[in-house]
């Protein structure tokens, strides 16, 4: 079985973990190391034998932790040669496992794919993590769902997708007009609505787990989010779980594999 914990996602910070067999896998790790550690623990997730740290892009959400972590963890760091050339300089010593978009980088039990995204950062891509129970593919900062994700998120497991903002609370956030337009635009973020449009595209009958990630928490709150999307998700014939990722503390651990235990959507989640 493959478990997946979201160790936490918003605006402050973005990480989880994937674990298969007593290896773990790090996907973005934005909270001091610290804190990942913490959250681990409180989770359940063993650090002692991390195969790597993949990261999809160098904003600080993302990777404040991959210094400390890389270094402390002796892990690669997977990365697009966009991200790796943007921390190098904070990465030290630390080995790259560079990600292509067209050839899969396999560590331990784990091979990683990506896709490019339209977000405003050097070379961000979106990923899928299979190991030989499940398939996860994670997509945050997406900007907007091109054709190259939508294929990469295709036939998997688990999906854990941006649900930015809702576009009133948007709207009426007091943010200034080009803070707007960026957050909205083809650099910024996901809202709620293509997040449904997107994900009633990618439901298929093995889709069991979807976690919405990284909501604003000046433009978005989990009742909005979870409002929009999971009757989207029903209509399309979603029979698995939707999980809502917090902020503060870990979502999951979701057990994910050939048994992996399906439920309505409930009414909050």
């Amino acid at each position: 079985m493959t478990r997946l914990v979201v160790l936490g996602s918003g605006s402050k910070g973005n990480a989880l973990a994937i674990e298969y067999a007593g290896d773990t896998l790090l996907v973005d790790v934005g909270f001091s190391a610290r804190e990942i550690r913490r959250r681990a623990a409180a989770a359940g997730v063993s650090l002692e034998r991390v195969v790597g740290i993949a990261l999809t892009h160098e904003h600080g959400d993302h990777t404040s932790g991959a210094p400390l972590l890389a270094r402390d963890l002796d892990a690669p760091v997977i990365c697009s040669g966009g991200t790796w050339a943007r921390l190098r300089h904070k990465l030290g010593k630390a080995r790259h496992a560079p990600l292509s978009m067209t050839t899969p980088v396999e560590l331990g039990p784990f091979r990683i794919e990506s896709a490019e995204t339209s977000h405003d950062a050097m070379e961000p891509v979106a990923l899928a993590i299979s190991s030989p129970a499940a398939s996860i593919g994670v997509a945050y900062d997406l900007g907007r769902p091109t054709a190259a994700v939508r294929y990469l998120l295709r036939n998997r497991t688990a999906l854990v997708l941006e649900a930015n903002h809702d576009d009133v609370l948007l709207r009426t956030s007091g943010y200034p007009p080009v803070v707007q337009q960026r957050i909205a635009g083809a650099g910024g973020h996901l809202s709620n609505r293509v997040a449904a449009e997107l994900l009633a595209d990618l439901v298929h009958p093995q889709l069991a787990v979807v976690v919405l990630a990284h909501l604003s928490v000046r433009c978005n709150t989990p009742e909005h989010a979870h409002d929009a999307i999971a009757p989207a998700l029903t209509a399309a014939g979603f029979a698995g779980v939707l999980h809502v990722a917090s902020q503060g503390d870990p979502t999951g651990p979701f057990t994910l594999g050939r048994q992996t235990e399906r439920s309505v959507i409930p009414a909050r989640a």
